[in-house]
């Protein structure tokens, strides 16, 4: 296919060169939505990898997205070869208090056979509850088996400082950091992104659209009846009542709507592109069940937003009340309608619980 405009390229270690957008895709797992069959994902892969986007995210919870991306690699071995995927290692809030290194390990070896490789490149650490210890031990372990060589890189998704501090201080040499950072959502800023550049650890960004509500489809539009289709759905929901709900939400989509018609381009490319343009960031994660969206994708490469429009999206995010605390801080609060909708127990303990998709919007704090 045509590909807009070069695509955009970082180098986050010597042997780890990947575009600054990702193809997320937890969308593609079982749990989450009408299933595709391994033919029609693997076809969409392949056209993202031909576009030049090299990267591809997953997760051990995703079921059956590991497999796949196997899959892809066996049958398009020549797109493989400059592919890098990032995987999480994510063990289940009932395993913390016991966890070991041998389930550390065991986690490894089964991403390692899903994924068809001899090395994974970076593999990124998730902790549920922070009042469980463990976690920095855990990391250790993880870092026994990069030195080992089952693993390229090591990185963490949804850590606070404070716990970053901990890991890095214990000798652990993070490449990057996963997180949640959009218009919406500016918990990075309060801290994280002055540690990760002191330390040298890079942002991988996802949320960036809201889940699709940052995008034009919405503009102008009633806020969506409930319940809502999935648990993204909830979960972004969830966070524009934060940032002060959706007359809120529909003053932020006007304002990058109007950015967009000066570089005839559209919401969702605008927000993007603010994302990657944020300090220390160095990439952004795209949530994509198939590749319809791919050209709209790619069009974010060749946009580009002056010092006015980025401090006009600037000034209206950061006029909202926004999430509270540091990065996942809501997301990790028990009491908190966030936790509420979490499913952290998807490894061991089968099928989650039903998700709350018709949540009490009343109940987000303010």
């Amino acid at each position: 296919m045509d590909v807009p405009h070069p695509i955009e390229t970082i180098t986050l270690a010597p042997d780890y060169t990947v575009s600054r957008v990702s193809k997320g895709n937890w969308q593609l797992a079982a749990r989450h939505g009408a299933p595709r069959s391994v033919d029609e994902a693997v076809d969409d892969m392949r056209r993202f990898a031909e576009a030049g986007i090299n990267a591809f995210d997953c997760a051990d919870h995703y079921v059956g997205v590991e497999e796949t991306i196997g899959e892809f690699r066996r049958r398009h071995p020549a797109l493989a070869r400059s592919l890098r995927v990032s995987t999480k290692l994510c063990p289940d809030l009932e395993l913390l208090p016991r966890l070991t290194r041998r389930d550390i390990e065991a986690t490894v070896d089964i991403s390692l056979r899903r994924l068809g490789v001899e090395r994974l490149d970076l593999v990124q650490f998730h902790w549920w509850d922070y009042e469980v210890p463990g976690c920095v031990q855990a990391l250790l372990w993880l870092q026994e088996l990069q030195r080992a060589g089952k693993v390229a890189h090591i990185g963490t998704t949804n850590f606070d400082v404070v716990r970053l501090r901990e890991i890095v201080g214990a000798g652990v040499r993070l490449l990057s950091n996963q997180l949640q950072y959009s218009p919406l959502d500016l918990r990075p800023e309060r801290g994280m992104v002055e540690f990760c550049r002191e330390h040298g650890i890079h942002l991988l960004c996802y949320g960036t659209l809201a889940g699709g509500f940052l995008s034009t489809r919405w503009l102008g539009q009633p806020d969506p009846p409930q319940p809502y289709a999935n648990r993204s759905l909830v979960k972004y929901r969830l966070v524009i009542e934060e940032f002060g709900g959706w007359d809120a939400l529909q003053a932020l989509l006007r304002a990058a709507d109007g950015i967009a018609r000066r570089h005839g381009s559209d919401i969702s490319t605008v927000c993007l592109r603010w994302v990657l343009d944020k300090p220390q960031v160095a990439q952004a994660l795209v949530g994509a069940r198939d590749a319809s969206h791919l050209a709209q994708t790619l069009a974010v490469f060749r946009l580009r937003l002056d010092a006015a429009e980025r401090a006009e999206l600037d000034a209206l995010a950061g006029a909202a009340p926004g999430m509270r605390g540091d990065c996942y801080a809501a997301e990790r609060d028990k009491e908190g309608i966030h936790a509420r909708i979490m499913q952290m127990n998807q490894n061991t303990l089968g099928a989650p619980r039903q998700v709350e998709l018709a949540p009490d919007l009343a109940a987000v704090k303010r």
